[in-house]
């Protein structure tokens, strides 16, 4: 995994692997507090009971909750020693080709997919695919975009 100096070290990052961050377990408590949190209850994700006879044979993490983990990814992909403000300023494309069963660990992959000047700082658009542990196919896949000021 890289760390970049300052933001500065950023402008030729393209292209750069930055590896996988640190593994993160979605227990069902997590995919309830987040149900509670968005008010989306559907019982595939908050019904244990009913999911097993559903189409996942158990409860899954709703495909929002996979993607608001990308910025806890962002900390351990893009370690930056000196920076001023790091600002999420949205998404590029996401795609959710298979489902995050409770219970199972998932991590981000990243790739500096593009730097770009911006007043006082760069955007980076990075790459990231989110794996499950134990399975072939992504998760999600996201291109984000953020903002780094030097301040």
């Amino acid at each position: 995994m890289a760390v970049f100096a300052s933001v500065e070290e950023l402008r030729s990052a393209i292209g750069v692997d930055l590896g996988s961050s640190n593994w993160i377990t979605v227990t069902q408590e997590r995919i309830d507090k987040f149900a509670e949190c968005t008010e989306d209850r559907q019982w595939i994700h908050t019904d244990p009971v009913r999911a097993t006879d559903g189409p996942f044979n158990g409860t899954i993490a709703h495909g929002y909750l996979t993607l608001s983990l990308l910025s806890r990814f962002l900390e351990d992909l893009v370690p930056i020693a000196k920076v001023g403000t790091a600002v999420n300023y949205g998404l590029d494309r996401v795609r959710f080709p298979a489902p995050v069963p409770a219970g199972a660990r998932v991590r981000g992959h990243g790739r500096v997919a593009s730097v770009n000047e911006i007043p006082g700082g760069v955007q980076l658009g990075l790459e990231i695919t989110v794996e499950c542990e134990g399975t072939t196919k992504p998760v999600c896949v996201a291109r984000t975009l953020t903002r780094y000021l030097t301040d």
